[in-house]
């Protein structure tokens, strides 16, 4: 009961997406009510030129009919014509604004909200599930009206001309129905099981390829090609079982329809002789023989697409339906004063009500135009603490306020425009430097951005470049090094003068040196900026006005770099080593 509801739930979510194609939708039946029609009506007419024109040589007739023949006959090819072209428009007009209704409703997820939906998940839904739903639908238009209007009308019109012939149709048609019924539904359970192995299969593809020069710097190509053969497999077995169960439809089919035709033409031939039926019409009633099988051949392969494209409306619906977790206030604030923040005893976590606290207690205060460093072990909640600031996730307990105001009462785009973040993973998109360079504002000058990529020391690279600012860029920014992705990224932000700016360890992948004239350059182009600078590297944090000290999601100290080396175990055990020449490490325990 509960899956029939959500069924009908998700079929009237997509059908919302139907709008300017409703037309397109309803023309297509029409069309195919229309074809079938002539269809119909071209049996009774070869019966005609049988019996009123063969037999008994009245060539008028047969000109003149046949005449009529050739009329029904482009009419056919019309309606035929008309149901593919408006089925196509339908159908593709269809998935379209499916995949832009997902597509857009993904773009106001919160983190929380796409953290429900794996990246392979959303991609097989955006992917084989709408194609699914889309090859569904054309057929839905065309050939579920198609089939039984025709099989129905044969039907009636077998009647019309004998009882007693039709009557072996029926017969048929009711002892073939349950068999294939049977079969069909075998294979059904096979295809609901299928769309999740597909998940399966991309969720191992996309990770082949985003990784793939790890996997080539681990010599794991064997081990990747395994793994990816069995989510095949798994997907190849289960469709050849469904297969197998289909399979035999054709042979029952055509088994069924020449022991029908035998059986008509035997009965039939008999009929003649006593002057009960004519040549004509038992013609006419083989025609509508044929008609009437295949139609019911054609509602069992309906049978199995709708069920397979309803396990993809359901998956398509749920995204459709996702509501956001993070959305605007009623009357929003539009202006931040400044980058004043304030933590106010924040609890957070990333599920509710699992009572693990990722964040526990976070009571800070930073002035604005503060240089503020984090540090801390992984697993520390480094990262966390500042996705709070741009409201990518909301706290449970407390709150978090920028400029003097809970960021839950800015408007969303206000708030994020005002708090730049480099992330640790630098993305890139395919497209001109300055195409990237203009993501931090779109009305940004050639001069803005150079001046930008001076502060974040990217010039000196890409003025080595053939294109200079113009060089394009793959996807993922895969043919510029690490460090200069981070140094673009960097400048991006830069772009936007934000009142906060957070660099969540994005100065990793370049020099000491580097690292500190991007910290320079910074201090004096926005001062007035309230910077975040999370680093593993204590020369990145050391000539912060205060840095802040994480552990287990809680704060071991919150001070300038001076006083946490004299009272603070943590940073004094990470000063002391990196400077030792001991690297980075990761801390364990300590209190102030």
């Amino acid at each position: 009961m509960k899956q029939e509801t959500a069924s009908r739930g998700a079929l009237g979510t997509l059908f919302g997406e139907l709008k300017e194609y409703r037309t397109a939708s309803v023309l297509t039946p029409v069309s195919m009510i229309g074809e079938v029609v002539v269809e119909t009506l071209i049996p009774l007419l070869m019966a005609s030129i049988v019996d009123n024109g063969v037999n008994k040589g009245d060539m008028n007739h047969i000109i003149r009919i046949g005449i009529c023949m050739l009329g029904l006959a482009l009419a056919g090819l019309f309606f035929g014509a008309a149901g593919g072209w408006f089925g196509a428009l339908a159908s593709t007009g269809f998935a379209r604004n499916i995949r832009k209704a997902m597509y857009t409703n993904i773009q106001t997820f919160s983190f929380s909200n796409i953290d429900k939906f794996s990246t392979s998940g959303l991609v097989t839904r955006l992917t084989t599930d709408v194609t699914n739903v889309q090859n569904a639908y054309q057929m839905m238009l065309r050939m579920a009206v198609r089939a039984p209007f025709s099989m129905i009308v044969a039907m009636i019109m077998a009647f019309l001309i004998n009882r007693r012939i039709a009557t072996i149709y029926l017969i048929a048609v009711i002892g073939l129905a349950v068999v294939l019924f049977f079969l069909m539904n075998r294979a059904t359970k096979y295809f609901k099981m299928v769309f999740k192995k597909y998940d399966a299969l991309n969720e191992s593809v996309q990770e082949n390829v985003s990784a793939i020069r790890v996997v080539k710097a681990y010599v794991r190509e064997e081990y990747e090609n395994d793994k990816f053969a069995n989510a095949a497999a798994n997907v190849y077995n289960l469709f050849v079982k469904a297969e197998n169960n289909i399979i035999i439809n054709m042979p029952i089919m055509m088994a069924t329809i020449y022991a029908v035709i035998l059986i008509i033409s035997w009965v039939g031939a008999h009929m003649i002789v006593q002057n009960e039926l004519t040549t004509g019409e038992l013609m006419s009633l083989l025609a509508y023989c044929m008609n009437i099988m295949m139609s019911l051949m054609m509602l069992g392969m309906i049978f199995i697409m709708i069920t397979m494209s309803t396990a993809s409306a359901q998956r398509i619906a749920e995204v459709i339906n996702e509501k956001a977790d993070i959305v605007n206030p009623g009357n929003p604030a539009t202006e931040i004063p400044d980058g004043k923040i304030d933590f106010n005893h924040v609890n957070f976590a990333y599920k509710q009500g699992d009572g693990e606290w990722v964040l526990k207690d976070i009571d800070l205060h930073i002035s604005s135009g503060e240089t503020i460093g984090i540090i801390g072990g992984t697993g520390s909640a480094k990262t966390s603490l500042v996705n709070l600031i741009s409201r990518l996730y909301d706290v449970q307990e407390g709150s978090v306020c920028v400029g003097g105001r809970d960021v839950r009462e800015y408007d969303l785009v206000t708030l994020r425009d005002e708090v730049a973040v480099v992330l640790q993973k630098n993305v890139l998109f395919s497209g001109t430097i300055i195409d990237n360079l203009r993501w931090g504002d779109p009305n940004a000058t050639e001069e803005e951005c150079m001046e930008a990529c001076r502060m974040a020391c990217a010039d000196e690279f890409i003025e080595k470049m053939p294109d200079g600012y113009h060089t394009w860029i793959e996807q993922g920014g895969t043919n510029v090094s690490g460090g200069q992705r981070q140094r673009l990224c960097i400048a991006r932000a830069l772009i936007k003068k934000p009142k906060v700016l957070i660099l969540d360890d994005s100065t990793s992948a370049v020099d000491t040196a580097t690292d500190a004239k991007i910290r320079k350059a910074m201090k004096e182009f926005i001062p007035g900026t309230t910077k975040f600078i999370i680093a593993q590297r204590i020369s990145s944090v050391e000539n912060a006005d205060r840095v802040i000290v994480m552990h287990e999601g809680a704060v071991a100290g919150f001070d300038t770099p001076e006083n946490l080396l004299r009272t603070n175990t943590i940073y004094r055990e990470v000063y002391e080593t990196q400077t030792a020449g001991g690297g980075d490490f990761d801390m364990k325990g300590g209190d102030n």
